[in-house]
């Protein structure tokens, strides 16, 4: 199968000059259209499954680490993960996060040299994919379940926990305000630019984004299992897999099942 890579970049003379480096350093490389920002990046992504993505941190819409998770989430079961370099013009105290989390990234402007050995580096792990061949199950290959563990390390390194977990979620109904204790939350999901809160007998709507609610919950109480998915531990009674291998979580006081995603089904590995 042909090696492909997606590029993502709002900027099109920077896409440009990203995809005329390519062409220099991997001419093997088959280039597709780029996308002009996360959201297309998906889209894009998800459609024509390429080898490689490279993802403009800082982009219209998703952002490139919203758009890997939402990739990676939704990625065909089946088919190796793309493997994902992020670009960025964060400085030398931001590049720690991708450095420890072992993302390779390149900088903007883009270094031949850089890019050369990234490159390199990305010839290597496809090469160890190879290698595994059949001894190794697309969905559980060394290199996705790598992907899968930095990725979740750049998801979680964002902004600080709060220094006390939240105890109490207030809510707007009508001219009234009502406090709902966390105890008592089963789940919590994203809607928009809403978040519902959703206890064994109500469902509240806070304006409030996930990425905004996380920092203030304990995080060894409240497990995050899909990009817009937040479930109280305790609340949860079963994970059971289905024939396709996709994990559901059954609940205590709630009638629906949950979706797993692959990003974050190795917290139930022992199970």
């Amino acid at each position: 199968m042909p090696l492909t890579a997606l590029i993502a970049e709002d900027e099109p003379l920077l896409a440009q000059a990203l995809a005329a480096e390519l062409a220099r350093a991997w001419p093997e490389l088959q280039l597709l259209p780029p996308a002009i920002d996360g959201d297309d990046a998906v889209e894009r992504a998800l459609a024509d499954t390429p080898t490689l993505l490279f993802l403009d941190i800082r982009m219209p819409g998703r952002t490139g680490l919203e758009a890997a998770q939402a990739i990676v989430e939704d990625w065909p079961a089946g088919k190796p993960l793309p493997l994902i370099v992020f670009v960025t013009a964060y400085d030398q105290y931001a590049l720690q996060a991708f450095e420890a989390s072992a993302v390779d990234y390149v900088l903007k402007p883009v270094q031949p040299a850089r890019l050369q050995a990234t490159c390199e580096r990305l010839k290597g792990l496809l090469a160890q994919r190879d290698a595994a061949g059949a001894s190794a199950p697309a969905a559980t290959a060394p290199s996705d379940e790598a992907l899968l563990a930095r990725l979740r390390g750049l998801l979680g390194g964002g902004a600080a926990p709060a220094a006390a977990p939240l105890q109490l979620i207030q809510v707007g109904v009508g001219n009234s305000i009502h406090m709902v204790p966390i105890d008592e939350v089963v789940y919590f999901e994203a809607a928009d630019k809403y978040v519902r809160v959703l206890t064994a007998t109500q469902e509240h709507l806070i304006r409030m984004s996930l990425r905004e609610l996380l920092p203030q919950l304990d995080e060894q109480r409240f497990w995050q299992v899909h990009r817009g998915t937040v479930v109280r531990a305790a609340a949860i009674s079963q994970a059971q897999r289905d024939e396709a291998g996709r994990l559901h979580l059954l609940l205590r006081g709630r009638p629906e099942q949950l979706i797993v995603s692959r990003l974050y089904a190795p917290r139930f590995k022992s199970m």
